[in-house]
Parts: structure tokens; C-alpha cells; sequence
């Protein structure tokens, strides 16, 4: 995409870099990233961001627009949590990076949700990128550390004690973002607390402390609401459902409201035309569509090749949607020659007052697989996993 800095990358390029790379952010988490790193950035021209802001821009402004009473059409009635916010804290947005029928890169939404990435990682993960190639700090992401730091800190902190403040997830120390909850840690000095470590008297939430009881009072959220009942004699003292006196950042309901529901709902040139699964019309070619469970994650339930015996087997119709195929094109050089695709998402904040989100980090991945997923890719695969974008 920018021959320049491709070409430098990869002359400047080393298995000891690499190691190098990932040592860094083991050092600065304190732990060792448990998911793929890229060896490599991804590069992209201002002209292919300028598309990516104007596709995010018009998507967030028709979901504006949607009535409120249809976004609460998406959240199934066992996933209600009382207390619900008028917008959410966190929207992130994912685009295949693609081509056009007449031959340009363009971006091609996939997805989209209102529910926190790796936004303290992915900062860190930058600027050790520009640490190990000091060249890439000329076409770094203009915010600076400390601006980045403050809005995270106002929107999940507040005016609240850190101590009063909790990162919530099911049992962090096995996740593979455990590394972000560390640096999250660090960046605003909160602590992350395990749902089945919260204790609930009345309508108030603690956690202990070093054997002391602490009021919980802002809960950064990490949990996937809807997987909790997935996971066999699960016990806790709190339930989501639970009218409690928590302020939640992002609250669970958005998780629903924001989600593959929407896509069906949006128009636009870089937005591939979708259909939820009971309404999809008999002019349309099944084999030009992907099928995709409403609610999942890490590309979890996705057929890349439905079929009719296959969409007629389903049930809760409702619950999927169809796709339109986009073929994600092999751009990012490595060294051996070899190409890898991407996707990258976009890192908003949505602070409660402002009338738009504000663009804060992204987070790229590579594949040279069929799936944007580093569980599909070779064993031996390079320029393959979690990345960073930057544009020149």
C-alpha cells in the first residue's frame, strides 16, 4: 500500500527484531502476550483512511437514527440488565482491507460492536513498533500517550477512586487478552476482578482487596454477557440481571444493541449488503453470502459456505444473518514474498455528552488464511495475527 515504508520494513526486518518486539511487551505487561503477534504493520495510505472514517462516520450516524426501541429488539429477553445508558462508551468497527471491481483497495465493513477491545495494549503494541523501527514513529497515530491515557482515564475512572473502580471479566488469568488487563491495570491503576470474586450485599457490589472489602462503583466490563451460560456450574454472588448501584462502562446491554443486528439496517458503498436469515430474498445467490450467528465471537459459528440443507436446519432464524462475500486482498509483503490479508478495527471512545465518538487507536490482523483469525493460519505462517495500522 506505501512501497516506501513496506520496502524499508522489510530490508530492516529480523528474527532478533521479532524477538525483540515481543520481549518489550512481555517486559511492559509483565506477562507474555498468549496470542499471536505479527512480525509486521500493516501499512495503508491517508486516502484508504479518509474511506475508512467516511464509512465509520455515515454508519454511526444511521445508527443515530435508528429508534431506540429497535435496538432494544436486539437484546434477548434472558440478557436484560436494568439501568441501561443512552449510547455506549466504547463502539469499535471492523473493515476488511478489499478491492474494488475496478481495481482499488477499499475497506468493507464486517462488523461492529459496542464493547471494549485491546485499546490499552494496542497503544503500547505502536509504540514498541516505533521503539524496535524508530522510522515508524514519522507516521505514528498523531495522540500522544498522555491524551490517550486521559480520555481512557475520564471515561472508565471518572471522578471515582481507582480502588472504587473494577475491570470485570470470567476468569481473567485464563483469557487470551490477559496481557491488556495487566496494561489497563497499569494505565489507571484499577484492578481487574473476576465475576466469581464479586461479593453483593443488598444492592451494593465489593471485591476484597488484600482481605479488605471494597465498594465497587464503576465496572469496566469485559465479560461476554451471553457466553456465561455456557460454562458448566458457574456460581457467583452476582448476576448481570441484578439491580445494583454499579455504574457499567460499557453498559452489557449495548453488547446486543451494537452488533451483527445492525447490518442489515446499514447502506453504504463499503458496506456489503446483509440479510437476516428469515428474510433472505429468493433473487439471492446463497453461494454469495457468508452465514453468521448474531451474537459470537472470534469468528465462532461462521460458515463461509452455506447451503440450503444447511440455513434450512436452523431454527432460530432470527439469530443469523447472511452476508455478502468480500474478498480480502493479499497486499502486505513479507519477506519470503508471500502476501497476507488484513482487517482492521477501529477504536472509538463515546464519551455519555459528546454527539460522536472519538477515534482513540485500531488494531489490525493479518491472515494468509481464509478467515481473519489466527487459529486458521499454518503453524509456520509469518506476517500472520494481531497488528497495528499505520498510515502515511
Amino acid at each position: 500500500m506505501i512501497p516506501k515504508y513496506r520496502q524499508q520494513f522489510n530490508q530492516e526486518f529480523s528474527q532478533e527484531k521479532y524477538q525483540k518486539l515481543k520481549d518489550i511487551l512481555t517486559q511492559k505487561g509483565g506477562i507474555e502476550p498468549t496470542f499471536r503477534v505479527s512480525e509486521s504493520p500493516i501499512f495503508l495510505t491517508k486516502e484508504f483512511q479518509n474511506k475508512l472514517i467516511d464509512a465509520s462516520e455515515s454508519i454511526i450516524s444511521q445508527i443515530k437514527a435508528i429508534p431506540a426501541e429497535i435496538l432494544q429488539n436486539a437484546i434477548p429477553e434472558n440478557c436484560k440488565v436494568p439501568n441501561d445508558t443512552a449510547q455506549p462508551h466504547f463502539f469499535t468497527i471492523d473493515f476488511g482491507v478489499c478491492k474494488s471491481e475496478n481495481g482499488e483497495v477499499e475497506p468493507q465493513l464486517i462488523e461492529l460492536q459496542a464493547f471494549p477491545s485491546l485499546y490499552a495494549f494496542q497503544k503500547v503494541y505502536e509504540e514498541t513498533f516505533c521503539e524496535v523501527y524508530p522510522f515508524l514513529s514519522e507516521i505514528r497515530n498523531p495522540m500522544h500517550p498522555e491524551d490517550f491515557k486521559k480520555y481512557l482515564q475520564e471515561l472508565i475512572v471518572g471522578d471515582e477512586n481507582p480502588e472504587n473502580v473494577i475491570l470485570l471479566e470470567i476468569f481473567p488469568e485464563k483469557q487470551k487478552t490477559a496481557i491488556d488487563f495487566a496494561l489497563t491495570e497499569q494505565l489507571l491503576g484499577i484492578k481487574t476482578v473476576c465475576l466469581t470474586k464479586v461479593k453483593k450485599t443488598g444492592k451494593k457490589l465489593y471485591y476484597d482487596n488484600n482481605g479488605k472489602l471494597i465498594e465497587i462503583k464503576r465496572i469496566y466490563n469485559r465479560v461476554i454477557f451471553d457466553e456465561l451460560d455456557r460454562i458448566p456450574d458457574l456460581t457467583t454472588e452476582f448476576n448481570f440481571r441484578d439491580e445494583v448501584d454499579v455504574k457499567w462502562i460499557t453498559h452489557p446491554n449495548w453488547f446486543f444493541k451494537i452488533s451483527k443486528f445492525l447490518l442489515p439496517l446499514l447502506h453504504h458503498q463499503f458496506v456489503p449488503k446483509s440479510y437476516f436469515l428469515h428474510e433472505f430474498p429468493e433473487h439471492e445467490n446463497l453461494e454469495n453470502f457468508v452465514l453468521k450467528p448474531l451474537f459470537s465471537f472470534a469468528g465462532s459459528g461462521v460458515n463461509l459456505n452455506p447451503t440450503q440443507e444447511i440455513t434450512a436446519s436452523i431454527e432460530d432464524k432470527e439469530n443469523y444473518i447472511l452476508q455478502r462475500k468480500v474478498n480480502y486482498e493479499p497486499i502486505f509483503e513479507d519477506i519470503n514474498g508471500e502476501y497476507s490479508k488484513a482487517e482492521i478495527r477501529l477504536l472509538y471512545i463515546w464519551r455519555e455528552n459528546d454527539e460522536h465518538p472519538i477515534l482513540l487507536e485500531n488494531l489490525s490482523r493479518m491472515t494468509k488464511a481464509a478467515m481473519i483469525n489466527v487459529d486458521f493460519n499454518k503453524k509456520d505462517a509469518i506476517w500472520i495475527g494481531s497488528s497495528n495500522a499505520f498510515f502515511g
